[in-house]
């Protein structure tokens, strides 16, 4: 399978990537926070925001998935579209979606710059005790979608792992890969070294964007981050609440996949054993 290379847009894409704590089992305060941080981002030129996993409800929310969780276009999706549609400014948000037989899924959603719905990915592989016994894993491994002529592709936290379904995006043309995370200690080796080696080895972008503070027995880790096709870190949060805002290079993204033959060299025929 051939890698597709994208044509360079004319400019640069600023992300800007929400790392907060929000406010467990608020929904109404976690999308005041995505409101807010909307405006900032459009105050810095962003077109595009990014929150953690689950952000609208909080992930240690136990029991209460069901209750919280809402279908892909409920009420906060309405909201959000008009956050999106008042400031410009698409966005991308973790939530737990309803489906249409009562079944849960740990997803994020990607509201255009208009409000208009552009895509919903659900998390494919599910970690630990909570999410395997709160959600029904999703079985779709790309979804994308088109922003502001940058392909932009969908995963969830522990999805980013699996390098195989980071290779499944660069070869679909994935050119920046958006994934919220709740990426707790002692794992920051993941946010730390992985996710850069991920946008390495696939050729594209990697926006990995994690929650901070302590819900229950989890401990959030922050150290969201935006990760060039290099391998080399554009920018990196703390381990505290900030907006950290970077820009997804079209023009250097074209030359470093003419560059690398990572994904030109490949020999798919030697590697069937992966599917058995």
């Amino acid at each position: 399978m051939s890698m597709p290379l994208t044509q360079p847009s004319p400019e640069p894409l600023g992300v800007a990537m929400l790392q907060s704590s929000g406010q467990l089992r608020e929904t109404k305060a976690n999308g005041d926070l995505i409101e807010d941080a909307a405006r900032r981002a459009a105050d810095a030129g962003a077109r595009l925001l990014i929150t953690s996993e689950m952000f609208l409800t909080g992930y240690a929310i136990g029991d209460d998935v069901h209750r919280l969780a809402e279908p892909a276009d409920g009420p906060s999706a309405r909201r959000i579209a008009g956050i999106a549609a008042a400031t410009g400014v698409a966005v991308a948000y973790g939530y737990p979606e309803l489906g249409p037989s009562g079944e849960v899924y740990n997803s994020v959603r990607l509201v255009g710059p208009g409000g208009e719905p552009l895509a919903n990915y659900r998390k494919s592989h599910l970690f630990g005790d909570f999410e395997r016994a709160h959600f029904t894993p999703g079985d779709e491994p790309v979804v994308q979608a088109e922003l502001h002529g940058t392909r932009i592709g969908l995963m969830i936290c522990y999805d980013v792992e699996f390098p195989e379904n980071v290779r499944a995006h660069a070869l679909a043309g994935t050119d920046l890969l958006v994934v919220p995370t709740a990426q707790m200690h002692p794992y920051e080796l993941v946010a730390e070294t992985v996710v850069p080696v991920r946008a390495f080895e696939s050729q594209l972008y990697v926006a990995y964007v994690n929650r901070i503070g302590t819900e229950g027995e989890f401990d959030f880790v922050g150290l969201s981050c935006l990760a060039g096709p290099d391998g080399v870190v554009r920018a990196r949060a703390g381990r505290t609440e900030e907006l950290l805002i970077a820009d997804v290079d079209p023009a250097f993204l074209h030359t470093s996949r003419t560059a690398n033959p990572y994904l030109r060299d490949r020999r798919p025929e030697l590697y069937t054993s992966l599917t058995r």
